[in-house]
């Protein structure tokens, strides 16, 4: 404060007394004109980042208002009352809040997590009008005689919001505080803290505690008064304590109010960014001052009931000198008188009174007339009497203690009397008194002292005792043979024993038990719970524990055990149990099961010979190929190319090229492979296992899983074995293995995963994947081994399903769980339809899948034309014309190819219109041509994505496109597509797609709104949309409509919300480019060319050579050629690619490139090598492969020993450690980089030693698993995250994996 106020408060004003500030109250207004003012001042600043969501104000003042008018639509208004109960940390609890005071009602919290039992008192002491729960779902409770109305502002005199507090009778008592009250407070602060460089907009405030506390007001108007941001801390997080200080950090909070305890928890480098620091509720211990108070942040320990609206007096804390609770807020009156009602001289101890404009009133008008009755000693005709005793200083208020039972317990202020009430409630139990203790360790507990008869049951009386009482509320019990009293009569606490002595029926036996670590154990919970355990079963929080107490707990164990963390303790929370569990964690021997040792270099150097005889199985497919090219030109006139005999080209043909054949070939030999092989958890790198990898390989080798195949899906997966039933719609690969059971009418959309396969550690799990008639599958979803879906049920897009789903259900997420009891749709009854659009969809598939060959052929055409090339008087001259003329002949094919998909995709979406259709109908059949086709364009026309010219091609295909949009290898349906200006979708995102359901296919417009951000493998359903300024994080899903609002982000599937931390950057690097950085990425994009004609170049050496052996040794030579030039050029293209990344990058680092600058460019030319020509010629076979693994060495990745990687989505490959054993699985992808905000941020993500990642996942950025830990199927990493040795983790994101 300035030294204006600061005088002016020591001085008291106009009164003379520095205790006397009633004359000096703001001006009248209420918390709605507050926030009023604040979103007219600072209307896009954020005033919410509710646990991971984002709202500015105006856009949380729009939303709240809409709730209003929904209350008043319900007839609830001024002089009402509404209760909240919504799930703490969530932007619903406070749009709830602010929702209901829009109303003009007053809100009555209940934290999400008291028992039922709490809120239905509450609510109904309260009266509430309604309730607000999840979801913002409101309950009226009186509807009787309820009309609509006008929605209004509340009136200075209207209640803001009605809390309780713990009631001396055993009921708690509701205090309710009314507008003019709260703007007071809020105003009265804004006059106290930080004079020199007030709060703003630049201030994030942590919102941590329950908003069931008085406290979280002040909280939540330390932001909304100023323009600032309130940032809900995670409840799990709170509650352990010690771990909140990196949050803080991470979430640049500038502004904390919070408990002493707590804060005395959090490192010094945690509150680094905070500016002021706010601490009540408890006293403030004295040795705390010095580490806090320093240059440039402001510590107050500030002093209030709730009775008098949070806060009535407040001190700024000196490093030295004593802990004062200071003077009064500017409109707050307080006196100190003694026991007569006299005011006490100074230096002296009495009863704190308070006065003025902060005073509350209780809804029991008795309590109220009680509590709040004048003062006539004082001249107050209304005063409240707060049962603390201070010392009277003019300089600043002493805190003494209470002068009754009512007490302050980790900043909650109780009164024992409720406590009390509880005991003597439970059977057996004849007397009764709880107390507040102090630990060794400091740690506050409270503690029911019990005398009872032999009906009491400890175990079962604490059950009761948590159903009924708030978490913070339950005592530990201690039996007393007798309760000690004063002559008055009334219960002696301070005479109650402490610490507690050992139970008469503990044996010495039982405490003998305590040995070595468990005995350190006991010691630690005796140091922070005051008493300690007397047997090995006695839990943690049985014995009172707590969070706090928890973190403490830890704390200490630590010093032995740096790996322990919180969570451990609250699953093993005996003294056995966390004993046993310390005890693993120092033996290795108990881990050896755990270990994950490299795969043997024995397997790797057979998995290198495989290699060669797979790319053997591509040679007569490729060399059929090459031999219709030179029939073709031989019969156009090149007679100098060899002209091969028809009926081979026929066979050939029939069987190499054409669907059937393929798929015969590639189902016999996965057959035989497999022979023998059952479902099972077989060794990593054993034998069943590389059968099973040669056998993927083979058959894709072979081409049986080509495009021009996928209309004949359900034969193929008959050819391999599986159970495919009548009307099956199946739009994603049957795995190899055959152990597949598709009921009648069962839908699988694209991109699920049917392999029922994964590798944990060094295990092979291999199982039947079984689904229902007329069940649905989602896009992008896996059904890992022994999935089961039921009957008619659904599986959302992007989950992993591992056991039984229960017909009829809808089940999302990974591991998938239940959502509703009832699964979507499908649309309508089965339609019928004709076998002749079996033959339509295989036309349509074949003429797709030879879209590249027509191009080719095309340019081929016109290269014939122009270059004199028939002329040519051997096959070599002729071969090296055409050499001569590959570039512009490339060129022209890749030109005519472009023009074709675009030809084919604006035909299927001419008239095109939303809706559902009959699967086998000329609208489903362009949809589905439409993706089939646009899916492979992103591999033939790659240099086309990710560059300037994206959006135009988006837009000459028929979607609608803003401007200024930036999009990587997006997949969409056009003709459904809008995408707003400035949004930015990043690599492999599915925006629409189609839906599958009993013989229909539904396709909806998808929307992604002004600078809208969908993340690598990102998904919008059809239907969805993608506010203006939000996000769709990595591997996640777009919310649904009616829940999607501007500025929201979203991770997961399904999606829940995620704060966003927008990134500082220039925007004339972002998103407002110069002309001459346009131009620069246009150069940089155009060389991409460059790798596309190398790959070409590939084609024409292979198919050159094997033309020169068949011409000069025969077909056995030229098979033979074919093979050897196959495998050459592979490792060509693997080692252009690590030369590319060398010359154009050089080493990855971690840090931050804007979108238009040179290290983005280069790199994605880079990466132009690895997708264009490594990946096609080398990298796809060679997966699981030490190949793979010593190629990544050269491109920088630290690779270890026996490393099992079947992904090569290593983006920054300089970036990656992946450490001896580890697993990557296939599907997976290792993020180094995310691209929020046009920025990319590189960092490291590290694999240790055995480390797993499941199949279909992402790890991001900074993020890093421990050695022999497991990442589950589906899931993300977020940023970040460290996952410790030897645990098991699994979700989108990632959550611990609980497996049976």
């Amino acid at each position: 404060m300035t030294e204006e106020q600061a005088a002016h408060r020591s001085t008291g004003g106009t009164t003379g007394d520095p205790l006397r500030a009633g004359d000096r109250a703001p001006a009248t207004r209420t918390l709605i004109d507050v926030l009023h003012a604040t979103t007219a001042g600072a209307p896009d600043a954020v005033a919410l980042h509710a646990g991971t969501e984002q709202l500015t104000y105006a856009e949380m003042m729009e939303a709240a208002t809409t709730l209003a008018e929904e209350l008043a639509g319900l007839g609830i208004g001024p002089d009402d009352k509404v209760g909240v109960r919504v799930p703490s940390g969530t932007t619903d609890l406070y749009l709830a809040i602010v929702g209901t005071l829009l109303a003009g009602a007053a809100y009555v919290p209940v934290d999400v997590d008291d028992p039922d039992e709490r809120a239905r008192l509450v609510f109904g002491e309260a009266r509430v009008a309604g309730i607000i729960g999840a979801d913002l779902q409101v309950e009226v409770r009186d509807a009787a005689g309820r009309e609509p109305r006008e929605r209004v502002d509340p009136m200075p005199e209207d209640d803001a919001w009605v809390i309780f507090t713990s009631g001396s009778t055993g009921t708690p008592k509701g205090v309710a505080v009314r507008h003019r009250n709260a703007a007071a407070f809020v105003d009265a602060e804004a006059h106290l803290f930080l004079q020199d460089a007030p709060l703003g907009p630049d201030d994030r405030v942590m919102a941590g505690l329950s908003v069931a506390f008085d406290a979280s007001c002040e909280e939540m108007w330390l932001a909304w008064r100023y323009g600032g941001t309130l940032v809900p801390a995670p409840r799990a997080l709170v509650k352990s304590g010690m771990d909140v200080g990196p949050w803080l950090v991470a979430n640049d909070i500038t502004v904390v109010s919070t408990v002493p305890t707590l804060v005395s928890l959090w490192p010094d480098e945690a509150l680094e960014k905070v500016r002021l620091l706010i601490t009540g509720g408890e006293a403030f211990p004295a040795q705390l001052a010095g580490r806090l108070v320093r240059p440039g942040r402001e510590v107050w320990n500030t002093y209030g009931p709730t009775e008098a609206t949070v806060v009535a007096c407040g001190a700024l804390v000196e490093a030295e000198g004593p802990i004062r609770i200071g003077l009064p807020l500017d409109g707050w009156d307080l006196a100190v008188v003694d026991t007569d009602g006299q005011e006490v001289a100074e230096g002296e101890t009495g009863e704190l009174i308070i006065g003025g404009v902060g005073l509350a009133r209780y809804l029991d008008p008795a309590k109220d007339a009680e509590k709040y009755a004048p003062m006539p000693s004082l001249g107050w005709d209304r005063a409240y009497r707060s049962g603390d005793l201070v010392v009277k200083d003019s300089t600043g208020l002493l805190f003494g203690g209470r002068a009754d039972d009512q007490v302050k317990l980790g900043g909650r202020r109780i009164e024992l009397g409720e406590i009390d009430a509880a005991l003597l409630a439970q059977t057996g139990v004849l007397g009764a008194a709880a107390a507040v203790r102090r630990s060794k360790a400091g740690n506050q507990l409270l503690v029911g002292y019990v005398v009872v008869d032999e009906r009491f049951d400890a175990a079962s009386a604490l059950e009761r005792l948590r159903a009924a009482l708030p978490a913070a509320l339950v005592p530990r019990l201690a039996q007393v043979d007798d309760l000690p009293t004063r002559t008055s009569g009334k219960v002696d606490r301070d005479a109650l024993p402490w610490p507690l002595e050992r139970r008469a029926g503990a044996s010495e036996a039982a405490a003998g038990d305590l040995e070595g670590t468990a005995a350190r154990v006991a010691e630690v919970f005796a140091d922070v719970l005051g008493a300690g355990p007397e047997r090995g079963t006695d839990d943690f929080f049985d014995l009172g524990g707590g969070s706090l107490a928890a973190a403490q707990v830890i704390g200490l164990l630590r010093r032995e055990h740096p790996e322990i963390t919180v969570g451990d303790l609250y699953d093993h929370p005996t003294v056995a149990g966390l004993a046993g569990y310390l005890d693993s964690l120092a033996s290795p021997a108990n881990l050896a099961d755990r270990d994950v040792p490299p795969i043997p270099r024995k397997t790797q150097a057979g998995q290198v010979a495989a290699l060669v005889g797979l790319r053997a199985l591509a040679a007569p497919r490729y060399l059929t190929w090459t031999l219709l090219a030179a029939a073709a030109g031989h019969l156009l006139g090149v007679t100098a190319l060899p002209l091969a005999p028809w009926w081979l080209l026929v066979v050939g043909t029939l069987v190499f090229l054409t669907p059937p054949g393929r798929m015969l070939l590639g189902a016999g030999l996965a057959r035989l492979l497999l022979r023998g092989v059952a479902p099972g958890r077989y060794p990593r790198g054993g034998q069943v296992h590389l059968r099973l990898w040669v056998a993927e390989r083979a058959v894709d080798q072979v081409g049986a899983t080509a495009l021009t195949g996928a209309p004949f899906m359900t034969w193929y997966a008959r050819l391999l074995g599986a159970r495919v039933g009548k009307d099956v719609d199946l739009h994603s690969l049957p795995p190899v293995t055959g152990f597949l059971t598709l009921g009648k009418g069962a839908s699988i959309e694209p991109e699920v995963d049917l392999t029922g396969a994964w590798i944990d550690g060094d295990v092979l799990h291999l199982g039947d994947v079984r689904v229902g008639k007329r069940a649905r599958v989602g896009t992008r979803s896996s059904l890992l081994p022994g999935a089961d879906v039921g009957e008619e049920a659904e599986i959302a897009p992007g989950s992993a399903v591992f056991g039984r789903v229960p017909a009829g259900e809808f089940w999302s997420g990974a591991p998938a769980v239940k959502m509703r009891k009832r699964a979507r749709g499908p649309w309508d009854n089965r339609p019928s339809s004709s076998r002749a659009w079996v033959a339509a969809y295989g036309a349509t598939g074949l003429f797709i899948g030879l879209l590249p060959a027509l191009a080719t052929a095309l340019a081929g055409l016109v290269v014939l034309a122009v270059s004199g090339v028939r002329e040519a008087g051997t096959t070599g001259a002729a071969l090296g014309t055409l050499l001569a003329w590959l570039v512009p002949g490339a060129l022209i094919g890749i030109v005519l190819l472009a023009l074709a998909v675009l030809a084919l995709v604006r035909a299927c979406g001419a008239g095109l219109a939303a809706g559902v259709y009959p699967v086998r109908s000329s609208e489903a059949l362009r949809v589905w041509a439409t993706v089939r086709a646009l899916d492979e364009a992103r591999t033939w026309l790659f240099p086309l994505y990710s560059s300037q010219l994206t959006p135009v091609w988006l837009r000459l295909l028929g979607a609608r496109i803003g401007e200024d949009v930036e999009a990587s290898t997006v997949l969409m349906v056009p003709a459904m597509a809008s995408v707003g200006d400035g949004a930015f979708l990043a690599d492999d995102t599915l925006i629409g797609g189609y839906e599958l359901g009993g013989g229909w296919l539904r396709v909806e417009r998808v929307k992604v709104g002004k600078r809208g951000f969908v993340g690598n493998s990102g998904m919008a359903a059809p239907g969805r949309k993608v506010p203006k300024h939000s996000l769709v994080a990595v591997l996640s899903a777009a919310p649904r409509r009616k829940t999607a609002e501007k500025g929201e982000s979203w991770v997961g599937s399904p999606p829940a919300p995620l704060r966003r931390a927008a990134e500082e950057s220039d925007d004339s690097r972002t998103y407002a480019p110069s002309r001459a950085l346009k131009l620069a990425r246009g150069c940089w994009e155009a060389a991409r060319v460059l790798p596309v004609l190398l790959g070409v170049l590939l084609h024409a050496a292979v198919a050159s050579t094997a033309l020169l052996a068949w011409m000069h040794g025969g077909w056995w030579q030229a098979v033979l050629v074919t093979v050897a030039g196959l495998v050459v050029a592979g490792l060509v293209a693997a080692a252009s690619a690590t030369v590319a990344k060398w010359l154009l990058v050089g080493r990855h680092r971690v840090g931050t490139h804007p979108l238009w600058s040179s290290f983005v460019w280069r790199n994605e030319l880079a990466d132009t090598f690895v997708e264009s020509v490594a990946a096609p010629w080398f990298a796809r076979l060679a997966t699981g492969s030490p190949l793979l693994t010593l190629w990544f060495r050269s491109l920088g990745t630290t690779v270890g020993r026996g490393v099992w990687c079947e992904s090569y989505w290593l983006p920054e490959t300089d970036l990656v450690t992946l450490g001896d054993g580890a697993v990557v699985n296939a599907g997976t992808v290792v993020q180094t980089h995310l691209f929020h905000d046009r920025v990319l941020a590189c960092d490291t993500v590290t694999l240790e030693a055995g480390a797993t990642l499941g199949p279909n996942s992402v790890i991001l950025p900074a993020a890093a698993i421990g050695r022999h830990a497991t990442v589950g199927p589906v899931s993300l990493v977020m940023r970040g995250e460290s996952l410790p040795d030897k645990t098991v983790w699994i979700g989108n994101p990632i959550g611990p994996w609980v497996v049976s």
